[in-house]
């Protein structure tokens, strides 16, 4: 192939070949073909994540006591990762057993090495969400639980970023300024939300708040954009199988956690089950729930659609808080509030995509018109080719590369 043609080796005639903005404009019109139960899968998707994101930072708050918390986080997560791993392994059983005949068995040895190998990526994003989980803890011990949520979706921006530059995702302006207005509608809830006059780490809060804060939002958003990545790269995998490895790895990360706790802090930090309570319980179980439904969100739906569907949850969660707990729903909230949903509105909305589908249907047509034109180049070279000739043009190779 030379100059974005290709030769024939035979009668030496040259076709045009599809570039990869082709193949790119081919991937978007076949992502915007979204069936109906694509649809009602995001649906429940975000109802779910909706729940269970909402509900952690309040299951946090209720599992410290005196301001303080009796477990090891490490614990927690470690013990979270142990029981995705087994919903993971009973969810391959199942799926081993409706296998039908003349498929490669998923429990096979062969099976589980190639698997192994091709997701080893997967220890990427695993490593990462272990460093994350610690630090939700440790954002609960500077902010209320619906500040928390409202720091968490500044990986939105972040996320965007890493899936232009990761993934050659494409924004359009309109997308850029929802973006723009999430971050704004963030800044007007933190606004005075920090507590005065404590310090940590020796720091003065507001500099050690921010530095949590920091890690907090790059952190997760690497894991996610890197987790989106290994799924999708390996798309025919089962995704209870990709579980297990990514679920493994966090086992393996956290409790490498536990070892480095019990040689600074002693033996007797090694009980993981010690300090815990029923809202502990609760914890571990919600945050495997979110988890599993996150890994549903990389492999078949999107990583903006899991934040912003995040973001919904910081209503929930902010009310939940005020009842339970009596914080208080401040003005500067509210407004935070309505300007991170009219983001969400602005940033799904069709016409945030208007003017890049108009500029690809112009795309499309210039396309067209390079094809017909290369078509008829072509029988124009053929019939003035000799006829005895040997070469002959098979019928799927007059099929276009992509798909119109």
């Amino acid at each position: 192939m030379k100059n974005g043609m290709i030769e024939c080796s035979v009668c030496h005639s040259k076709l045009v070949s599809p570039s990869t903005k082709s193949v790119s404009r081919a991937y978007d019109r076949h992502r915007d073909k979204v069936s109906s139960k694509q649809r009602a899968l995001n649906i429940l998707l975000v109802g779910g994540d909706c729940v269970l994101v909402g509900l952690q930072p309040i299951l946090v708050f209720m599992s410290k006591v005196d301001g303080k918390f009796k477990f090891s986080p490490i614990s927690v997560n470690f013990l979270t990762e142990a029981v995705k791993v087994l919903f993971a392994i009973v969810m391959l059983l199942i799926q081993a057993r409706r296998q039908k005949v003349g498929e490669k068995p998923l429990l096979s040895i062969s099976t589980f090495v190639q698997a192994a190998r091709s997701n080893v990526l997967l220890a990427v994003p695993a490593f990462l969400y272990a460093i994350n989980n610690y630090l939700k803890f440790i954002m609960q011990l500077y902010f209320n639980p619906a500040t928390v949520k409202m720091l968490s979706n500044l990986k939105v921006l972040v996320i965007a970023v890493l899936l232009k530059i990761v993934m050659k995702r494409r924004f359009s302006i309109i997308q850029w300024e929802a973006l723009a207005l999430l971050l704004i509608g963030i800044s007007i809830n933190q606004l005075r939300s920090l507590p005065e006059g404590t310090t940590a780490l020796g720091l003065p809060v507001t500099t050690g708040a921010y530095m949590y804060t920091l890690i907090f939002v790059t952190v997760p958003s690497m894991a996610s954009v890197f987790n989106e990545y290994a799924m999708k790269s390996q798309y025919d995998t089962s995704i209870y199988l990709q579980n297990l490895f990514l679920y493994g790895y966090g086992a393996i990360f956290n409790f490498l956690g536990i070892l480095v706790t019990v040689i600074f802090k002693g033996p007797n930090s090694f009980d993981i089950l010690e300090g815990h309570s029923k809202a502990t319980m609760l914890l571990i179980c919600n945050n495997a729930a979110q988890g599993i439904l996150s890994s549903f969100f990389f492999k078949y739906a999107d990583t903006i659609l899991k934040k912003y569907s995040s973001t919904v949850a910081t209503i929930f969660t902010g009310i939940a808080s005020a009842l339970l707990f009596g914080h208080t729903l401040t003005i500067n909230f509210m407004l935070g509030i309505s300007v991170v949903f009219i983001s969400m509105h602005q940033f799904f909305s069709p016409l945030s995509k208007v003017k890049e589908d108009q500029q690809n249907g112009v795309l499309e047509r210039v396309d067209v018109q390079d094809n017909n034109r290369s078509r008829e180049s072509f029988i124009n070279m053929t019939a003035g080719a000799n006829e005895e000739t040997s070469h002959r043009v098979a019928t799927d190779e007059r099929q276009p590369l992509l798909p119109i």
